[in-house]
């Protein structure tokens, strides 16, 4: 069953289905060929059980958050500001493009939106100040790959709810390898620069009035992070709520800027409705499929099969980093989530490893499928904010961004302490 599954699963993405009706059709597929119990009974039910979870509020609410501040121009203030700051480093303004994704991660939720934010702002200047195309925007591309690390995070909302875990202690453990990330692309940056200065385009300084200047740019993100994460770490807000009162924070934010307007608002509000019917569909879609795998017995014949393989515990992790890999060149990454959250976290608890843990491995893992061919959505984001170049040149330019979520991955296995500190340290 697990060959059919995997064979079809690829046969209909490959035909450019909708990935939330392949999820549905596997289902079908599932009770009519494996399953002696006519499943689809319980489609209704299995629709609105998984639909109605008050935690999936949450995310329509980060969805608007992000919206409203990509469109009334809060991300241009905040890209320029990190500009006087960080353009002196080897690499100049390419530094610019990961600081800036990483402050948005922070807000955004969403690495897709993050992307086509610092995309939409940063593409004009590479070529006006003689950047690397390939550098630059495979750079925006791996930076845009934080907004599902760095809380608050959809991705960590869905697999919370997915394995019933703790949201709080999941936006904790993303805290640390979000920032080691932004961090890492910045050094990998700095070297490559460093050997090849071309690339790096014109290195500028800023005198330090303007830089302070520009700070007054940020407080307004850091005030909005620190109200969404705050008040749930302290327990004032659940997630959903504090979703809520960072959409209020938000608008606040564009009213002070002077960036709202009717035609802004419409704007967020259809942004909002297409990303989260999306997002739902997938979900109710792969709740659908688990239900039907699961009552066709998979989860107990893919635990026989790899109990029968007599691998260690970190051999049997090394397989699944492996198989999140392979499996990322071709599924898009919140798809990918949910359809193996529900075999692969159970094999994984069963071999002793921490579920918490677990997910910020994935979510290193799934920000690789961002953008690595041939459905990297991050690659034909920063490629669509582009007027010239092709699409290799994206590719090529995050290759180096890629290799480093990896070095992370392993990390987080030699070291499981990097995503956990935080949660056990305020437990």
């Amino acid at each position: 069953m697990i060959t059919y599954v995997s064979v079809g699963l690829l046969g209909l993405l490959a035909l450019s289905i909708p990935v939330g009706i392949v999820l549905f059709l596997l289902g079908f597929g599932v009770d009519i060929f494996f399953s002696g119990f006519p499943l689809t009974r319980g489609l209704g039910n299995m629709v609105w059980s998984s639909s109605s979870y008050a935690t999936l509020i949450a995310i329509p609410f980060f969805v608007l958050l992000g919206e409203i501040l990509v469109r009334s121009g809060v991300a241009t203030r905040t890209y320029a500001a990190l500009d006087r700051w960080v353009s002196w480093l080897p690499g100049g303004l390419v530094h610019a493009n990961v600081a800036t994704a990483t402050m948005f991660s922070a807000t955004s939720g969403s690495s897709v939106a993050t992307a086509a934010t610092v995309a939409t702002v940063a593409m004009p200047q590479a070529e006006k100040l003689g950047y690397d195309p390939k550098l630059f925007s495979g750079a925006i591309a791996a930076g845009g790959t934080l907004g599902i690390m760095i809380p608050p995070s959809i991705n960590l909302i869905v697999y919370g709810f997915l394995t019933q875990s703790s949201i709080p202690q999941l936006f904790l453990a993303g805290l640390v390898p979000g920032i080691a990330l932004a961090l890492a692309f910045m050094a990998v940056t700095t070297v490559i620069c460093l050997i090849r200065p071309e690339l790096g385009g014109q290195r500028r300084t800023f005198p330090l009035t303007q830089m302070l200047r520009g700070l007054i740019d940020l407080i307004p993100i850091i005030i909005l992070f620190g109200l969404i994460v705050g008040s749930i770490y302290r327990g004032w807000a659940t997630p959903t709520e504090a979703a809520a009162v960072g959409v209020a924070g938000a608008m606040l934010i564009a009213l002070a800027f002077g960036g709202v307007s009717w035609d802004m608002l419409q704007q967020s509000m259809l942004g909002t409705v297409k990303i989260t019917s999306m997002i739902m569909l997938i979900v109710i879609g792969a709740s659908f499929l688990n239900f039907t795998l699961a009552s066709a017995g998979l989860g107990r014949e893919l635990t026989e099969f790899m109990t029968g393989l007599g691998l260690t515990p970190l051999k049997t992790i090394l397989v699944v980093v492996v198989l999140y890999i392979v499996l990322g060149f071709f599924i898009e990454t919140l798809s990918l989530m949910v359809v193996t959250i529900p075999i692969i976290v159970p094999l994984v608890a069963a071999q002793g490893y921490d579920v918490i843990w677990f997910g910020i491995l994935m979510i290193v893992l799934i920000e690789m499928a961002l953008i690595t061919p041939p459905v990297g959505l991050n690659l034909y984001v920063v490629q669509g904010a582009r007027k010239s170049g092709t699409l290799n040149e994206v590719m090529l330019g995050a290759l180096p961004y890629c290799l480093t979520m990896l070095a992370m991955a392993f990390l987080l296995i030699a070291f499981p302490s990097i995503a956990l500190f935080l949660p056990n340290a305020l437990q």
